[in-house]
């Protein structure tokens, strides 16, 4: 198991990562991160035919005091892209409002594989072409946790 955090309060734009400057890293070599840095590497080191991974991230999202009020939205990405069925989406009622969201998903590595992972803002009304998602939320005690159950 390996826990990432950020606590600080950080300006995140569309379509890019949460960094994160803490952890209690993975012993084990499985999950490589750089402090700082919103991309994690997950190894399919096994003996079996693949690695799977139980990823769950927690966080407080809210649009800054100078953007448009819109839903928001974060989701686990793996190697760029996001998986949709792990967006998390709050709508806040006024600016530098805090909501908490929490997402989880499984990440199968493919034996002597490698996926990179990130927590990403993404866009939270992809069917509605005529809402413009705000240009940067600000995420705060970000806590992501990477487990290793297979």
């Amino acid at each position: 198991m390996a826990e990432y955090i950020a606590n600080a309060v950080q300006s995140v734009a569309l379509n890019t990562p949460i960094l994160f400057n803490a952890s209690i890293p993975c012993n084990s070599g499985c999950v490589f991160h750089e402090d700082e840095s919103g991309i994690f590497i997950l190894k399919g080191k096994t003996n079996n035919c693949f690695a799977r991974y139980q990823v769950t991230f927690n966080g407080n999202i809210a649009i800054p005091e100078d953007g448009e009020i819109t839903p928001i939205a974060l989701a686990i990405a793996v190697n760029g892209e996001p998986r949709l069925t792990s967006r998390a989406i709050f709508t806040p009622q006024a600016v530098d409002e805090y909501g908490n969201i929490t997402s989880t998903a499984l990440i199968t590595v493919p034996k002597g594989c490698c996926f990179s992972m990130s927590i990403r803002y993404v866009d939270a009304t992809t069917d509605d072409a005529t809402i413009e998602p705000t240009t940067l939320i600000n995420v705060q005690n970000a806590n992501l946790v990477i487990n290793r159950i297979a």
